[in-house]
């Protein structure tokens, strides 16, 4: 069966708009922002509050099972939902609206699995009114045109349990991958400056830099050293696949990672980076933004990216791209780029050829390279299965919400 589906407007006994006053750090009542809702709850922040008497913030005060939904923000952000699960005192931000519920009717914890969710998201997205780069969610447009099922509340109240333990096993996924990343961070501060080593080598004599200490067993020299630059353009070459540098996941293919064409449609004086290569956008290289190429024999960049290769008999290609992704060497790129003749902020191979890193011999770099590959892979198995548990949610919350699948009387039971 399927279920008969009511504008959340029918459900919802109250709404309003939150507070307009900034943050004051003389405050003592917290306030909710919008970086504050995640992943479907409210969370308070207790550092964040408003200077209001008890008087003044009765009315806009947020109470356990309320949902806030974000009214007013860029176009991926309008609409983010979350309920709040708790007893603290907290208003809520001028761009927010607090909806109440008809307990009597729905369950708040049923709603918001509808609104955070996928479809949900994307529908509200679809009610919104959008300029440039704002978008505005008129309530009233919301509560008589987003529609949600609604089976009678002990069935409401079963289906929530079930999604919820999806919940809690995506959450403990995330858990273990922050904590995860954490460590290999952690790892590879030491392993990458030579605080940790492997077997009997020396940790103890070191010589301290400006920006790193390194043991005194190992080089210090200049990237340009051990790395030449690289300078061939495309010319009439189509075939070739654009590739974007990230912050995060270094060179990927641009098309697919931005599922759109952000790149020019002449790519003839485009620079090619093949197989073993390394590209950092010039222009934002103090955000880490710089990859290496292991995705496709050849590869096209944009003209106003570096590409760069490493001499293969001083330094592994493995354990130089780790180098060059840790903090402190977004810190010295930073540094560098704000010194720099350019008054563009750039930071061409010149000026990145001069800076120093550290260099173990090519055994070391190597076996270094090794565990932290096997740290990634880790992260990456987990990665997998988080998107396993939020697919196989998805499927989940189709079914049940259609009444395809019914709860078992004994999950109404549980709940």
């Amino acid at each position: 069966m399927t279920w008969a589906t009511v504008p959340i407007g029918t459900v919802i006994r109250s709404s309003q708009y939150g507070l307009s006053l900034p943050a004051d750090p003389r405050g003592h009542v917290p306030i909710v922002g919008m970086k504050d809702i995640q992943n479907g709850r409210v969370h308070i922040d207790p550092d964040v509050c408003v200077n209001l008497s008890e008087e003044d913030v009765q009315d806009y005060l947020i109470s356990d099972g309320d949902i806030l939904l974000n009214r007013t923000n860029s176009p991926d952000l309008v609409g983010k939902a979350g309920i709040y699960r708790g007893k603290g005192k907290a208003v809520f931000a001028s761009y927010l609206v607090r909806l109440e519920l008809d307990r009597d009717r729905v369950d708040p914890d049923y709603v918001i699995q509808i609104l955070a969710g996928e479809v949900g998201q994307h529908r509200i997205k679809q009610l919104a009114t959008r300029a440039v780069s704002q978008a505005n969610l008129n309530p009233t447009t919301f509560k008589n045109h987003f529609y949600i099922p609604l089976p009678r509340l002990s069935e409401q109240v079963g289906i929530r349990n079930v999604l919820l333990a999806w919940d809690a096993a995506i959450e403990k996924t995330e858990r273990q991958i922050a904590a995860k990343l954490r460590r290999n961070e952690a790892l590879s501060n030491r392993l990458l400056f030579g605080h940790a080593r492997f077997g009997m080598r020396n940790i103890e004599t070191t010589r301290s830099l400006h920006w790193f200490s390194a043991p005194s067993d190992w080089q210090v020299v200049e990237i340009g050293k051990i790395a030449r630059e690289v300078s061939a353009l495309n010319g009439s070459d189509s075939d070739l696949p654009v590739l974007s540098c990230t912050k995060y996941d270094g060179l990927v293919d641009s098309l697919t990672y931005f599922d759109k064409q952000v790149f020019s449609y002449d790519t003839s004086k485009y620079k090619v980076v093949r197989h073993g290569q390394f590209a950092y956008a010039t222009n934002h290289i103090e955000e880490g933004s710089i990859g290496y190429q292991n995705l496709v024999p050849a590869g096209l960049v944009s003209p106003i990216y570096t590409v760069f290769q490493a001499d293969s008999q001083k330094i592994d290609d493995g354990y130089l791209y780790k180098l060059l992704k840790t903090e402190k060497l977004r810190q010295i790129f930073a540094a560098n780029t704000n010194a720099s003749v350019d008054r563009r902020g750039s930071l061409r191979w010149k000026e990145f050829a001069q800076i120093h890193i550290p260099l173990p011999p090519l055994e070391e770099q190597q076996e270094i390279s090794a565990v932290l590959d096997d740290a990634k892979r880790e992260i990456s198995l987990l990665q997998t299965e988080i998107k396993a548990l939020r697919t196989q949610k998805r499927g989940l919350m189709q079914k049940l919400l259609t009444g395809q699948w019914r709860v078992k009387a004994k999950e109404q039971a549980v709940a």
